[in-house]
């Protein structure tokens, strides 16, 4: 389908696209197997400029929005999801300073980012608080000119490679969500460790680590907003960054079902080709409909986004909803398609559906976007 993409974007869509094929497919089993981090892609990514397409250019990007966030990460991620968190999950740990930083935060952070000098990541869930997200533990004393943190996030993106990471905490515990605070907490800080590398189902090739904290003193001035406002700061980013989830979803899902049509058009069975069967084109059929349905959808909210509307939690969660339900299904039935080959390592296609799995559980998991998308339907109908 034609989205009347600017000429900048197709641009940007068209490079991401040659950088996935070219850079990133070879490589991508390899980077899965090995779980290591691709500090080579993430240097062919900044120098293409592709790091700072959701930051103003006056801070170093150039200037884009989500959506063009959004096209990266589709085109990157049918190459590989992992990879593709080194752009994406930088942008969800730089969204809380692009929202809530002072002039001078942003002064200091968003160039390096925007140049992909530096990565960024987003810490707000521990062991006791994943979908609750009010109850962390974490907490943050102020002294001085010093915030002093002390506890444990678990499971955070780019964890160990990140050089800039937005922590929430809790300056007092009592009054629970409202009682958060949001901080700028820089890699090497005295008190800021990391703990084991996670050994993950998919995304291998995305580094994700406990985040410690033990009298970790961070300066007042990286407070992000207001003391109270952390519970806010995430979910006003989750708001931003949802679509980007969505956009790896459907990238995992399209990249899925271009391997798939190629597979099938040469497996022959009874003496024909797979592909002119007619239960096998049903198949085929519903998947690019649905996946042509969601990037409708992920565009459309995107484009919202960048248009500066307000209300967006609904949307940004239909999104991620719809997207990542539908890659687990498409790349399931991909794995199908496949047979028994499409259960062997030798064939990429089951990476794409362990890849795919990620996509319902982070940044709230599916169950939680039914959630915010009913809260919200039900607050509507009573007005």
């Amino acid at each position: 389908m034609d989205y009347l993409l600017t000429e900048e974007q197709i641009m940007i869509r068209d490079l991401a696209r040659q950088i996935a094929r070219e850079k990133i497919r070879p490589v991508a089993a390899e980077y899965d197997v090995e779980g290591k981090f691709p500090w080579d892609i993430v240097k062919i990514l900044a120098d293409s400029d592709l790091c700072g397409i959701y930051i103003e250019e006056k801070y170093g990007g150039t200037g884009g929005g989500v959506i063009e966030l959004v096209l990266a990460t589709e085109e990157l991620s049918k190459a590989c999801g992992g990879i593709s968190l080194a752009v994406a999950a930088t942008a969800l740990g730089t969204f809380p300073i692009i929202l809530f930083g002072t002039e001078e935060q942003k002064q200091k952070y968003l160039p390096d980012i925007a140049k992909g000098k530096k990565l960024a990541a987003f810490a707000l869930t521990e062991a006791g608080a994943g979908s609750d997200a009010a109850a962390i533990a974490t907490t943050a004393e102020k002294k001085g000119d010093y915030y002093v943190l002390n506890g444990t996030k678990q499971w955070i993106t780019n964890g160990g490679e990140a050089e800039v990471y937005t922590v929430i905490a809790s300056v007092d515990r009592s009054k629970g969500a409202r009682g958060a605070a949001a901080f700028i907490v820089e890699k090497g800080t005295p008190g800021f460790e990391f703990g084991k590398k996670e050994d993950k189902m998919g995304i291998r090739a995305s580094a994700t680590r406990e985040l410690v904290f033990t009298d970790c003193k961070v300066p007042k001035k990286n407070l992000l907003g207001k003391e109270g406002m952390g519970f806010i700061v995430a979910m006003k980013t989750f708001d931003q960054s949802r679509p980007g989830v969505a956009a790896q979803a459907l990238g995992i899902a399209q990249g899925a079902l271009d391997l798939t049509v190629e597979y099938v058009k040469e497996r022959k069975q009874f003496g024909k080709s797979i592909s002119s069967f007619q239960g096998v084109q049903f198949m085929l059929a519903d998947m690019a409909t649905e996946i042509e349905a969601a990037r409708a959808l992920i565009y459309a909210i995107a484009r919202m986004i960048d248009s500066g509307a307000k209300k967006i939690s609904r949307d940004s969660a239909m999104a991620k909803l719809f997207a990542s339900d539908m890659a687990m299904k498409v790349t399931t039935d991909c794995v199908q398609l496949f047979g028994g080959y499409g259960y062997m390592r030798d064939y990429p296609i089951e990476k794409y559906m362990r890849d795919a799995k990620i996509t319902q559980i982070y940044e709230g998991t599916n169950q939680i976007q039914r959630g915010v998308i009913a809260s919200s339907l039900i607050k509507e109908s009573a007005t």
